[in-house]
């Protein structure tokens, strides 16, 4: 949007453009096809990210480059192959992220008018966090709130997606303000929302679950040692989930996923807990992924296909995976609650 001519700006001075306000919303980021190559130039920049794996470059590159992007692209590209959108020929994690973006631009319209310009980015992949950035400083953003989406805080999430946005300011001439979204794991609208999608996804169902498990992404335990909060903030959404449920502790467990590599990793492991229940008495299970507010390769092909297999073949009787928020009224409703509050004072 551009000002009319000011009395005060020189003759033959360039437009100026109404000062607006910028939210970005930063995902973690795909591959842009299954096949081999899209899937190791994915994997290639999303572990050689300093924050994602800590081994020395000297030591882990070579490993990386040489042994890791040899085959595991194959694996990956596989298990990207049997949750692809086809429709759209992208990722549902691109897919829910965009919905994302557009239904929180609509109720920011609606409520500020075009005072405030919504753009989404990845950290890893495209849309690019640069390329999001450019949108909204080519729009006339002044003023920019990065919004992470990752419910629970780490410095493998959270920390590089700011990362990535700030590299990419370093480049700028003209940097605008920046603000960014802290952590919300326990922020009651959030754990609402979790709830809210419990009850509504069991109340379809025509049997009860013995037992809930809130899988949260794994990390190694070094990292929790050397002080990331994760680990303490996964374990606190999921109990004040069962509070909100106002189920008994026997009810709802946690455990972690999507292990990587020999070292340990946060405990308890998802697939041997899952492995173990039908000989504990549980034959009928539901999982969810609270630290995931997309579905993508990790709930839906990993949980949703892995571990329902897993559970079935060792004697259980019923699996339902509980899906994401994604783009859910309540979600939408967080999102629009979240970035309000955060922009206070600039809207």
């Amino acid at each position: 949007m551009l000002q009319a001519p000011s009395p005060h700006l020189p003759a033959g001075h360039q437009p100026v453009k109404t000062p607006r306000v910028g939210v970005l919303l930063i995902n973690l980021g795909t591959p842009e096809g299954t096949d081999y190559w899209s899937m190791r130039r994915y994997l290639s920049e999303f572990l050689s990210d300093r924050r994602v794996v800590e081994v020395p470059r000297l030591i882990w590159q070579p490993i990386l480059q040489g042994i890791i992007l040899t085959f595991r692209p194959k694996k990956s590209g596989h298990a990207y192959a049997g949750i692809w959108n086809r429709e759209l020929d992208e990722s549902p994690l691109k897919t829910h992220t965009r919905e994302q973006a557009l239904l929180l631009s609509a109720a920011m319209a609606a409520r500020h008018g075009d005072g405030v310009v919504v753009e989404w980015g990845m950290r890893y992949g495209h849309p690019s966090t640069a390329a999001a950035l450019e949108r909204l400083t080519a729009a006339g953003c002044e003023r920019i709130l990065l919004f992470p989406l990752y419910p629970q805080y780490s410095a493998t999430t959270t920390a590089t997606a700011c990362d990535q946005a700030f590299r990419a300011l370093m480049a700028m001439r003209r940097q605008p303000a920046l603000r960014t979204v802290p952590t919300y794991h326990d922020e009651p609208a959030y754990i609402s929302a979790l709830a809210t999608s419990v009850r509504d996804h069991l109340a379809g169902l025509d049997w009860t679950p013995d037992l809930l498990i809130t899988s949260f992404h794994g990390l190694p335990k070094a990292y929790l040692e050397k002080g990331d909060p994760y680990h303490c903030y996964c374990l606190k959404t999921a109990r004040l989930l069962r509070e909100e449920l106002g189920w008994t502790a026997d009810k709802l467990r946690f455990a972690f996923q999507s292990r990587f590599g020999r070292t340990e990793w946060l405990q308890p492991y998802l697939e041997p807990m899952v492995k173990a229940l039908p000989e504990q008495g549980v034959k009928n299970l539901a999982i969810m992924a609270p630290a995931f507010v997309s579905d993508c390769v990790e709930t839906l092909e990993e949980v949703n296909q892995g571990i329902r297999e897993t559970f079935l073949t060792a004697g259980g009787q019923n699996f339902t995976y509980i899906p994401c928020l994604n783009s859910s009224p309540a979600h939408i409703d967080l999102l629009v609650r979240l970035t309000e509050r955060e922009l206070g004072g600039w809207v």
